[in-house]
């Protein structure tokens, strides 16, 4: 599988086709995937606890990769 069928593979699993844990941690870890949740607990309609999380799961070295990428954009960025 090239890199290019992989990235167009992504969300694109037609319903009668299943793939396995180990498939699918695959692509999230050669991917990435961004985990973001809000909870806001609440007594009467007002808002006591407000709970927001951002998680970003990847693999170390795609990690490594996207920072070297994020970096060489914001340099051609300044010029």
């Amino acid at each position: 599988m090239t890199e290019t069928t992989a990235q167009s593979d992504i969300g694109t699993v037609p319903e009668d086709q299943h793939i396995s844990l180990c498939e699918a941690l695959d692509r999230v870890l050669n991917k990435g995937a961004v985990v973001a949740a809000e909870i806001t607990i609440s007594v009467a309609d007002v808002d006591l606890v407000y709970l927001s999380l951002q998680a970003l799961v990847t693999s170390v070295e795609t990690g490594r990769r996207l920072q070297a990428q994020m970096q060489r954009e914001m340099t051609n960025d300044q010029r």
